[in-house]
């Protein structure tokens, strides 16, 4: 015959694991819930960014076809070396040749080294800088004001 304290015991111990059961459960549901949520998250975080990258990308493909269009609109082109070779021939200093153009010194030294191309509304003066010669531009540099 069992013991009435073993008895009492195991049935205390089985209660007890009951209720520790019933009051950890909801925690364990929503620890579950918590982890499939955020795993939703990081594959909606990687479709997002993929889908950003792709933007991206077909936006700058579309700007260089935008930028190219524009070039071969006003049929005007541009080259740094021609521009520091037009600049020799003429005679200019690149102050006089940013007086010329309407532009500031620094811009003519930046597009001559390449780091910057002049803006679409600026290529038509740089094009009439082709076709000068040293006596007319000189003449306009006398012409404008300081």
């Amino acid at each position: 015959m069992p013991n009435i304290a073993s008895v009492l015991k195991a049935e205390i111990s089985r209660v007890a694991r009951k209720d520790a059961r019933a009051e950890t459960q909801p925690l364990k549901k929503a620890s579950s819930q918590y982890r499939s949520d955020i795993a939703a998250l990081k594959r909606r975080v990687l479709a997002l960014e993929k889908q950003l990258g792709r933007v991206l990308k077909s936006g700058r493909k579309a700007s260089a076809t935008e930028e190219t269009r524009e070039g071969a609109g006003s049929g005007l082109r541009f080259s740094a070396k021609g521009l520091a070779a037009q600049r020799r021939r003429l005679g200019l200093t690149a102050a006089a040749t940013a007086r010329l153009l309407n532009v500031s010194v620094q811009s003519v030294y930046k597009w001559e080294d390449g780091k910057t191309r002049p803006r679409a509304s600026q290529l038509p003066a740089i094009a009439k800088l082709r076709k000068m010669g040293k006596l007319e531009a000189a003449k306009i540099l006398d012409g404008l004001p300081e």
